[in-house]
């Protein structure tokens, strides 16, 4: 007969296994939420709506000590899966390919796990089921809506490939960077490609720009600085026999220090510029901030590292992960509002766990489920499954 514990695994295996299967991009959440909420009926833990798809659970509400919240993401991604696993994704061009339907699953685990022990949890547990993490702002629309009243700290993470099952990393300070876009229209003089004395030729200047930009990091911010510039794509649609008008750049800043952003646009804007003018065509740049650098709050990291040691043990701690890593994550909305901390857990090792997060090969590892569930319980005061390293699914 196996334990209480085992069934909630078994039942968070099924159900991210499930949402895996039905996948639904930013702001189209409705199954998801739909799960979730049957979900958390069965469990007898009240919720309510927020911010329309998000769902917040709550346990323990007239607890008198401290007010903690957990977070988990729901959304996929426009990315066609190419996995065999047989629960892949059944909707053509999307795919839970970062792991949002695993973050979901570990949530509603720790949500089963800990109701079972409500009348014992030192404090109220709030259960933030979130929408529209990957570039919805999904985060700031919770917070909007009441996620964070009476909270007094929060925590949250993301699977990481590239760090081993069993290791995790949640530091001080800046633990993922902040992100923007940008979008260069360059305009010339289209023309016939056999007359170039008569055109202003805007895919040489794209060119040049590309190169030109590539300079900001490396000789117009200190070393220390942790920051990337990167130009994605390139656009200028025309016959092989003809210079086109427009060509268009798209690209992406990254940043750990908020402090960097104005600096890094500024220099966008100005080395586009100056280096069409010196080909004769004009750049129009558009810039777009996303979301702020993910910035722990020491005493609630420290609080988080020690639950992941006593989970993970003495070695939890991957010292050679370069930090923060230049993803971005919206969970920065929460800790610009009130403390808390944010880690990256492994779930690296066999070969089928180490694509990385946006890939169409990725793959969840559910060995991940156990261990996060024990580290929330640790983080809300609440007693921890027996022996959970020997109940991974």
């Amino acid at each position: 007969m196996q334990s209480p514990w085992q069934t909630i695994l078994q039942d968070a295996v099924s159900l991210r296994h499930t949402l895996h299967r039905s996948p639904e991009l930013s702001w189209q959440e409705q199954q998801t939420a739909q799960r979730v909420r049957q979900a958390l009926d069965q469990l007898n833990i009240p919720w309510r709506v927020c911010a329309k798809h998000g769902t917040v659970g709550t346990l323990a509400p007239h607890a008198k000590g401290e007010h903690i919240a957990l977070r988990g993401d729901m959304d996929a991604l426009p990315i066609h899966e190419l996995t065999d696993i047989d629960y892949r994704s059944e909707v053509s061009g999307c795919m839970h390919a970062c792991g949002h339907d695993g973050h979901t699953a570990a949530l509603w685990a720790t949500a089963a796990w800990l109701k079972q022990q409500e009348d014992r949890l030192p404090g109220p547990v709030s259960l933030i089921f979130q929408p529209a993490e990957e570039g919805g702002h999904g985060a700031r629309e919770m917070i909007a809506d009441g996620a964070l009243d009476g909270v007094d700290y929060i925590f949250g993470w993301h699977n990481w490939p590239a760090i081993p099952l069993g290791q995790a990393v949640c530091p001080d300070g800046p633990v993922m960077s902040g992100n923007g876009t940008f979008r260069i229209d360059v305009t010339g003089q289209g023309g016939h490609a056999s007359q170039p004395e008569l055109c202003r030729d805007p895919v040489l200047a794209a060119a040049a720009i590309t190169l030109n930009l590539q300079q900001i990091v490396s000789r117009r911010l200190p070393p220390q600085a942790a920051a990337v510039v990167s130009v994605s794509s390139v656009r200028a649609d025309a016959a092989p026999t003809v210079t086109p008008e427009l060509a268009t750049l798209t690209g992406s800043i990254r940043l750990s220090d908020p402090s960097l952003r104005g600096t890094l646009n500024a220099l966008i804007q100005q080395i586009s510029e100056d280096t069409a003018r010196s080909y004769g065509v004009s750049a129009t740049v558009t810039s777009e901030a996303r979301y702020e650098a993910t910035i722990n709050h020491a005493s609630a990291a420290s609080r988080y590292r020690q639950a992941l040691e006593e989970e993970l043990g003495a070695n939890w701690c991957m010292d050679s992960m370069p930090q923060p890593i230049m993803a971005s994550e919206d969970f920065s909305y929460y800790l610009q509002q009130i403390p808390g901390a944010f880690a990256l857990i492994g779930m690296g090792g066999e070969p089928r766990f180490q694509y990385p997060c946006h890939s169409p090969h990725y793959q969840f590892n559910d060995a991940l489920l156990a261990p996060v569930v024990s580290v929330f319980s640790r983080l809300v005061g609440a007693d921890i499954p027996a022996s959970p390293e020997n109940s991974h699914p």
